[in-house]
């Protein structure tokens, strides 16, 4: 069994948010493996909305993001999994728009959601997927990258995607389940030598 999670926060705020693209392939690919079948709900007792097809259990954790290790938490001990069968799917402000890079453990490279599962988890022995949002435009000089960090990494990670950037945050969001997919059915090696 395993537990595909997709990271954002919860509330229609942040509907649709760059933050909030692991939720966006958690349902396209709960759709993509179970079709109208396919049925979310709520559990309290878990702190998630959470789907199962198979052997594949999808889950967006109703927690914010910096709690996201919480719901997961939760979950494995629900279901007696280990650390190794939790797939995370999450933003990445490091990557390019449009980008993916598979990778299993490691540090969190400063995000939240990732940070509270390794702490939560005691582990990094998880896969992650890793999904390109695009980078906020620097100011050029140490002092104004200090800056940026404080104030517009938030305000870009929350913002919408735009126009222009419509056609590459669907190829994203397809990809992302595409990915996924070959993990899940051909091996996550297979998957990381096509995406990464």
């Amino acid at each position: 069994m395993k537990l595909i999670v997709g990271l954002g926060n919860p509330g229609d705020k942040y509907k649709d948010t760059r933050h909030n693209v692991g939720f966006m392939v958690v349902d396209k690919l709960a759709h993509e493996l179970g079709g109208a079948d396919v049925v979310w709900e709520t559990s309290q007792k878990l702190v998630a909305e959470m789907a199962k097809t198979g052997e594949v259990v999808l889950a967006k954790p109703t927690t914010f993001m910096n709690a996201s290790g919480v719901a997961v938490r939760k979950i494995i001990d629900f279901y007696k999994m280990k650390p190794e069968d939790v797939w995370v799917i999450h933003d990445d402000l490091d990557l390019p728009l449009g980008k993916i890079r598979i990778r299993v453990g490691g540090a969190s490279a400063g995000h939240h959601g990732i940070d509270s599962i390794i702490k939560e988890l005691g582990s990094d022995k998880f896969v992650r997927v890793r999904l390109g949002i695009g980078k906020v435009k620097s100011g050029g000089t140490v002092a104004a990258d200090r800056q940026l960090h404080q104030s517009s990494v938030i305000r870009f990670v929350l913002s919408k995607f735009g126009r222009s950037e419509a056609g590459e945050f669907k190829h994203l969001v397809a990809h992302g389940v595409e990915a996924v997919r070959v993990g899940l059915f051909k091996g996550i090696d297979r998957a990381m030598n096509r995406f990464n």
